[in-house]
């Protein structure tokens, strides 16, 4: 693994991600930890989003805000995302930035029925009062997975939602619903309205709860046969009265695009969606992402760094599911922009696998 290059090429995050998340035990003391972790959070990056906070500890007054959307009236990322964000970025549910947040997100989970915790739904709602009960679903499924990233896993408020959550997703797994998830309405084919399948959300909430996983490793092994299965072309829809709701973080099985040679248009959401993979313990279920991840090792030069042919420039996203996940190096001129969030991710994926790492 270039631990030395990840230390001495990237940037204060990954810098600081590799001692405390790649290195081996000892290499670092806790005063050199302490140092990186005050480099990334003075960081321009960590800046930029913590100056965005108000003072209740949201972001733009909205929850799942992937990007701004003018038509739905979002100006910017939501909070969910931006506290994760933080966290990819190194810092801790203890900073104050997260603290603040962190109280809105476990009301969520209590199901305080406030009106006010509906954030940018609320006027779906108060218009399609059948939305309600999927929308708080949606939101606890969200919060859930950010506090189990933050580290609350032994919280018992969220071990109870994460259950909850786990057990509604299940009933779809075993349901009809799995197989034909559409329902028709009208002239369109929606989502069954009472449907749970997996989300991002829950994906990474299971994959940050090793407790979790090792209770229900029956919902594991299911999980991962559906994430190996090809997802539908038809695009998900949900429809409350002549309100279309179009929600991007479902998945109806695999969310990946990967060629015969394991190549993707897509590579930061590719290692996303195999590092949450390989942090479940799924890997092994799902062929298309170990075809993936092979290509994406091959791309590697002698030293580890990932060094694929002809890259001009930083890997685009183009699903907006890793907006809190990548970069976690910014894009300028450096060479090391286009390669280090790849290497860091692949190191940090072999390792979940249990691969044996060598140190240069």
């Amino acid at each position: 693994m270039p631990l030395s290059w990840l230390l001495e090429s990237c940037g204060p995050a990954i810098k600081y991600r590799t001692l405390r998340d790649l290195a081996p035990e000892g290499f670092a003391t806790s005063e050199a930890l302490e140092l990186a972790a005050e480099e990334t959070r003075s960081s321009k990056i960590s800046a930029a989003i913590v100056r965005k906070q108000r003072p209740t500890g949201i972001w733009s007054s909205n929850m799942l805000g992937l990007a701004p959307s003018a038509s739905k009236g979002i100006k910017d990322v939501g909070t969910i995302s931006q506290y994760r964000r933080l966290i990819q970025l190194g810092w801790s549910k203890d900073d104050r930035p997260l603290k603040l947040t962190s109280r809105t997100l476990f009301r969520l989970l209590a199901r305080d029925p406030d009106p006010a915790l509906l954030f940018e739904y609320r006027s779906t709602v108060k218009q399609h009062p059948i939305s309600e009960n999927w929308i708080r679903h949606q939101l606890r499924e969200a919060a859930s997975a950010a506090l189990a990233e933050a580290g609350f896993n032994a919280d018992p408020r969220l071990r109870g939602s994460a259950h909850r959550t786990s057990s509604a997703i299940s009933q779809f797994l075993r349901s009809p619903q799995s197989e034909k998830p559409f329902v028709k309405a009208g002239s369109q084919q929606v989502l069954y309205p009472d449907a749970h399948p997996p989300t991002w959300y829950s994906l990474a909430m299971v994959a940050a709860m090793p407790n979790l996983r090792r209770e229900r490793a029956g919902f594991i092994e299911r999980l991962g046969s559906y994430l190996a299965h090809k997802a539908p072309t038809k695009p998900v829809i949900l429809k409350w009265g002549k309100k279309i709701y179009r929600p991007a973080h479902v998945l109806l099985g695999n969310p990946l695009k990967i060629d015969a040679k394991g190549g993707t248009p897509d590579v930061p959401l590719t290692i996303y969606h195999i590092e949450l993979l390989a942090k479940v313990g799924a890997m092994e279920l799902v062929p298309s992402a170990i075809r993936a991840l092979a290509r994406l090792l091959r791309d590697c030069d002698v030293t580890g760094v990932w060094h694929p042919k002809n890259l001009r420039s930083q890997p685009k996203a183009t699903n907006k599911a890793t907006v809190h996940y990548y970069p976690l190096y910014p894009v300028d001129k450096e060479a090391a922009s286009r390669q280090a969030d790849v290497t860091f991710r692949l190191a940090l994926i072999a390792k979940e696998l249990g691969l044996e790492l060598s140190y240069t």
